[in-house]
C-alpha cells in the first residue's frame, strides 16, 4: 500500500546517515510551479507572485534519464505546484518517464480540483503507477477559508475522485488511488471523518492522515488566522512519525523545482533551499554538491544554527 512506500522513503536507515550519498530511491520533480489553490498552509504563498514557469520537456528527460541511471526507483511527478495545470505535459512526463526512462514506480499527487476523466485515464494509459488526492477541508465555509478559492472547486474534487476510481475500474488500469487528510482536533475531525466517510474513502484504496506540517517554517504567518498549530518540519506521516533531525528530505529523497533547482527541502516555495542548479549540473552532481554535503552534515550532527534550515519550527 501507499504507507509501506512513504514510511520507507521517511526511513533515513544507516545506508543514508552520511554527507554523500548514493542515489535517493525517490524523487520529485515539479512539472508546473502554478497551482489553482491558495491554501494557507501551503509553501506556495511564500511566492511573491504566482508562478508562470513549466519544466521544460527537455530538461524532464535529461534529468530523469540522469536519475534512472544512477539508481532512482521512484519518480513523482509533482512537487509544489499543482500537476494538473498543465494536463498535456503532465500525460507527456508519465509516458517518458514509464516507456524510455523504465522507471518502476511513478506517483503523483493532486488537489484534484482539475483532474477531469479525460485527463486521468490519460495518465493510466501513459502507465500511472499512483495517484492520490489531497483532502484537507470538512465543508465549503473552511474550503473557502483555507483554500482560498470558490467551494465550486470542493465539489469538483469529490466527482473527479469518484470518476476516477469508476474509470479505473471499468477498464482496469493497475493505477493505485488513495487520498490522504490533514487531521484536526475535536468537532472539526468529526466532520472531516463524516466527510471522508461518505465523498473519500468508498473510492480510493488507502487513505491516511497527516499532520499540519509547518512546510520549512512558511506557515507559521498563517497559524494565529487559521487557528491551526504547524508540527515540527516534515516528520512524515501519522502513526509513523520521524524524528526531526536528521530531516529525511535532505537524505532520502529528492526535489528538483520547475526551474531545475535542486532543493534539500520538500516545501521549498522560493528557492532558499536550493544546493543545485541541473541545467547545469548532472543529478547525481548536485544530489552530493559541497553545499548539499555541508547542510547534511549539520543534520547529521543536529545543529542547524547558521545554515538555512535554522529556522524551520522543527528546530
Amino acid at each position: 500500500m501507499i504507507t509501506d512506500r512513504i514510511d520507507a522513503i521517511t526511513n533515513v536507515t544507516e545506508k543514508y546517515r552520511h554527507s554523500f550519498l548514493p542515489a535517493p530511491k525517490s524523487v520529485k520533480i515539479e512539472l508546473t510551479g502554478r497551482c489553482n489553490y491558495r491554501c494557507g498552509f501551503c509553501a506556495l504563498r511564500t511566492r511573491k507572485n504566482q508562478p508562470v514557469e513549466d519544466m521544460d520537456f527537455g530538461l524532464f528527460k535529461r534529468i530523469t534519464m540522469e536519475m534512472r541511471e544512477a539508481g532512482v526507483e521512484e519518480l513523482g511527478v509533482f512537487y509544489i505546484g499543482e500537476s494538473f495545470m498543465n494536463p498535456d505535459l503532465l500525460v507527456k512526463a508519465i509516458r517518458f518517464a514509464k516507456q524510455e526512462a523504465k522507471f518502476p514506480y511513478v506517483f503523483l499527487t493532486t488537489n484534484g480540483s482539475l483532474t477531469k476523466p479525460e485527463h486521468v485515464e490519460a495518465c493510466f494509459k501513459a502507465g500511472l503507477d499512483s495517484l492520490k488526492f489531497s483532502v484537507n477541508a470538512s465543508d465549503d465555509g473552511q474550503f473557502k477559508d483555507v483554500m482560498g478559492v470558490k467551494s465550486r472547486l470542493y465539489h469538483d474534487a469529490f466527482d473527479n475522485i469518484k470518476a476516477a476510481k469508476a474509470i479505473r475500474d471499468a477498464k482496469r488500469y493497475a493505477c493505485g488511488i488513495y487520498a490522504s487528510s490533514i487531521k484536526y482536533d475535536g468537532a472539526q475531525q468529526e466532520k472531516m471523518e463524516e466527510l471522508l466517510k461518505e465523498h473519500v474513502i468508498p473510492y480510493v484504496d488507502q487513505h491516511y492522515w497527516l499532520p499540519l506540517y509547518s512546510m520549512g517554517s512558511m506557515a507559521t504567518d498563517r497559524e494565529a488566522e487559521l487557528g491551526y498549530r504547524p508540527t515540527a518540519g516534515n516528520q512524515g506521516r501519522l502513526g509513523m512519525l520521524r524524528k526531526p533531525l536528521p530531516c529525511w528530505s535532505a537524505f532520502t529523497e529528492g526535489h528538483v523545482r520547475a526551474d531545475g533547482g535542486l532543493s534539500l527541502c520538500c516545501f521549498d516555495a522560493d528557492g532558499r533551499f536550493v544546493v543545485g542548479d541541473l541545467t547545469r549540473q548532472s543529478f547525481m552532481d548536485a544530489w552530493n554538491s559541497d553545499a548539499f554535503l555541508k547542510i547534511r552534515e549539520a543534520h547529521l550532527q543536529e545543529d542547524l544554527t547558521g545554515t538555512v534550515c535554522q529556522d524551520c519550527v522543527a528546530y
